[in-house]
C-alpha cells in the first residue's frame, strides 16, 4: 500500500467520493449476500445497533447528502435514531439498494460542499469495517478502500485542528501526518499498521492489535468522541 506521507495543504475535492466508490463496490454485494438473521446481528461498535440499524444509518446520511437536506440537529444521535426507525418497515434490501444510491451519487455534492462534508464519507467507510467485524469478515477498516481513507482521515483531523500525530505504517512506503502540526504541541508519534491506526482513530477496538503510541493518549485520537 503506498500512503502520500502529507496530504494536508491541498484539499482534494473527488477523495470522499472515490473512497465511497470503492467501498461501494465492495460492500453491496457482500450485504445482498447475506441473510436477514445476519442483519439482525449486534455491533459492538455501534452499542444498541445491529448490522441493520448502521446500514440504515448509513444510508439514510448519504440521502440526506444527495438531497442537502440539512436540517437543524442533522446527524446528531437523536436524528439517527429517527432515521433508523423511518426505515422499519423496509425490507433490507431495499435499505441496501438506498445505501448504493447514496454511495454512488454524494461525492460530486461532498466535493462541491469545500471539505464542510468530507467527514462522512470517512464515518461511512468507518461503518461498513463495523459491519465486516460484526460478521467475522476479514478486511475490516482495510481493503482497497484503505489509501483512501487514510489520506482523508490526515485532511479531516487537520481541519478540526485535532492533535498532530506523526504515524509510521507498516504497510505503507511513507510516513503519514494527521492534525495540525502549526500549534505549539510536539507530534505524538504512532508507529503500527494502517487498519489498527483508523481504529484509534473512530474509537473502535484495538484489542490484540500490536502499534506503539508515544505522546498521547488513545482517547485523544478519537475524530467521533
Amino acid at each position: 500500500m503506498t500512503t502520500p506521507a502529507d496530504v494536508h495543504d491541498v484539499r482534494d475535492p473527488e477523495l470522499p467520493g472515490r473512497l465511497l466508490a470503492v467501498e461501494r463496490d465492495a460492500l453491496v454485494p457482500l450485504l445482498r449476500a447475506r441473510s436477514d438473521a445476519d442483519f439482525a446481528r449486534p455491533v459492538a461498535a455501534c452499542p444498541g445497533w445491529t448490522v441493520r440499524d448502521v446500514v440504515a444509518h448509513c444510508a439514510a446520511a448519504l440521502t440526506r447528502v444527495v438531497e442537502q437536506r440539512y436540517e437543524e440537529g442533522v446527524f446528531s444521535p437523536a436524528a439517527n435514531d429517527r432515521d433508523i426507525a423511518e426505515r422499519a418497515g423496509l425490507a433490507n434490501g431495499r435499505i441496501v439498494d438506498e445505501l448504493e444510491r447514496g454511495m454512488t451519487a454524494a461525492g460530486p455534492v461532498i466535493a462541491a460542499a469545500g471539505g464542510a462534508l468530507d467527514g462522512i464519507a470517512l464515518g461511512e467507510w468507518v461503518h461498513a469495517g463495523d459491519v465486516r467485524e460484526a460478521w467475522g469478515e476479514p478486511g475490516a477498516y482495510a481493503g482497497d478502500g484503505l489509501p483512501h481513507a487514510l489520506a482523508l482521515l490526515a485532511r479531516v483531523t487537520r481541519e478540526r485542528g485535532l492533535l498532530p500525530l506523526h504515524a509510521d505504517l507498516d504497510d505503507a512506503d511513507e510516513p503519514l501526518r494527521l492534525g495540525d502540526f502549526a500549534g505549539d504541541r510536539p507530534p505524538a508519534r504512532y508507529i503500527g499498521d494502517g487498519p489498527t491506526l483508523v481504529r484509534l482513530c473512530a474509537g473502535r477496538s484495538v484489542d490484540g492489535a500490536s502499534y506503539e503510541l508515544a505522546g498521547a493518549r488513545e482517547s485523544e485520537l478519537n475524530i467521533f468522541g
